[in-house]
């Protein structure tokens, strides 16, 4: 494998791990990448790699927040592991929407990552994010949240915020953008609205990554030494990173609001939308 094609993988992973918990968008941000420093594989490869390397930022959510998923733990007490149970139930609950609508888009459509979707995505949710921060939407008279643990989550949280994620199939949105903005509107915390975002994530984003490489296997494609290599370091970059793009993230909610991720958002919608125009005169 060429030494210049791992640089670009760990490049790729590096982008992923932070991106994919960022509210920032890792599909906007890949594609980009892509344009700028392409990987010398196939279009199918691509698309599939884009999906499969979120595994690895997957992984990095049970590590981090292994003693709170964990319904099992012997220093918890039976009231608590009921508690992490219910927690597991209304994470099921939450991920149920977009799972469902991802199925059968990935089956009976092709989701379009036009540059002009993604851009638009990139920008609209950022003037949401800016918009929720400012009115205060979700917040009371107080400016304070109803929801400020994931134990005091209830099922129609848990549904509203799993409908919102439904929005995240839209290349550029972000997963954990949609999700935070749809819990911060349904009057959960940020914090709480991040960590419930992540926890959606362990079935949403292993099941997508599994459908996308059965479809890539099943459509007759084959890994060649390259791509494995390729695919590998994605994965173990993606995960060693996401451990300190989530600590970051999980710090940096509990000081401060999503508005510069808004304002990253917009700024970066335009930068995507003049970059593809002025490459396509």
């Amino acid at each position: 494998m060429d030494f210049l094609e791992i640089l670009k993988a760990i490049l790729y992973g590096i982008v992923e791990g932070i991106t994919e918990w960022l509210p920032i968008s890792s599909t906007g941000h890949l594609i980009l990448l892509d344009e700028i420093i392409p990987l010398s594989v196939s279009e199918e490869f691509l698309e599939m790699l884009i999906v499969v390397i979120q595994l690895g930022a997957i992984l990095a959510v049970p590590c981090l927040f292994f003693d709170k998923l964990n319904p099992f733990s012997r220093a918890k007490t039976v009231e608590q592991r009921r508690g992490t149970l219910a927690l597991w139930g209304k994470v099921i609950i939450g991920a149920l929407p977009a799972g469902l609508v991802g199925v059968i888009l990935e089956v009976f459509f092709d989701i379009p990552d036009h540059f002009a979707v993604v851009a638009a995505a990139l920008i609209i949710f950022g003037v949401g994010f800016i918009i929720v921060e400012r009115l205060g939407l979700g917040r009371n008279a107080d400016g304070e949240f109803r929801v400020n643990s994931v134990y005091e989550l209830s099922c129609t949280d848990a549904l509203k915020i799993g409908a919102f994620q439904v929005l995240s199939l839209i290349p550029g949105a972000s997963r954990s953008g949609t999700t935070t903005l749809g819990g911060m509107i349904s009057g959960v915390s940020r914090e709480v609205s991040a960590e419930f975002s992540f926890f959606m994530a362990i079935p949403i984003m292993i099941g997508a990554s599994g459908l996308k490489l059965l479809s890539f296997i099943g459509d007759g494609f084959s890994l060649g030494a390259n791509e494995i290599a390729i695919l590998v370091i994605g994965i173990v970059v993606s995960f060693a990173v996401s451990l300190i793009a989530i600590k970051f993230l999980m710090g940096f909610v509990k000081r401060h609001s999503f508005t510069p991720f808004g304002i990253y958002r917009i700024i970066l919608g335009i930068i995507v939308l003049s970059y593809f125009a002025v490459t396509l005169i």
